[in-house]
């Protein structure tokens, strides 16, 4: 669900972008593509979003971000480097000079004590620098959980902004 906030934070970090000429690749499992529809949900956004990748299952991780198979099965799809790949992943496959990736357990069934509801992993990118990781457990529903990696999302891309 697209909150009136969410979409607050779209409208800003979409002009952030715009100000340093940046374009936005997302990907994204337990968000379905929500961050994506976030962001083009404002009008004009198509100068700033170049694509979104939804990559829900670990084949679709696989053939579209060029994620390791061995690698999900080795550490989970739920996993830093997992997230750390589809960022990259996002960038390589893309024309866009930053990406962001997320990954996690939104609920309300499929967590585990090493991985419970409200894990979620994330990854951004941006072309000339390392890719960088961070992992949240988020409270609340499956909605609570997506609107939250949504927020955060947009806080690790404009961290990236400005030089």
């Amino acid at each position: 669900m697209v909150t009136e906030e969410i979409l607050t934070q779209a409208t800003e970090l979409l002009q952030a972008c715009r100000t340093e000429k940046l374009r936005i690749a997302t990907a994204e499992s337990c968000t379905g593509g929500l961050i994506a529809a976030s962001l083009t949900a404002i009008a004009g956004s198509s100068d700033v979003v170049d694509r979104g990748f939804v990559t829900y299952s670990n084949q679709a991780k696989t053939e579209m971000l060029g994620v390791p198979a061995d690698l999900i099965i080795d550490v989970g799809a739920v996993s830093e480097p997992v997230a750390r790949r589809m960022a990259e992943g996002a960038l390589a496959h893309s024309d866009a000079d930053v990406a962001v990736s997320v990954t996690g357990v939104a609920g309300p069934g499929g967590g585990s004590a090493e991985k419970p509801v409200g894990l979620v992993w994330f990854g951004i990118a941006r072309r000339g620098r390392p890719a960088r990781t961070v992992s949240h457990i988020f409270p609340g529903d499956r909605t609570a959980i997506r609107a939250a990696t949504v927020a955060e999302a947009f806080g690790l891309i404009r961290s990236v902004l400005g030089g």
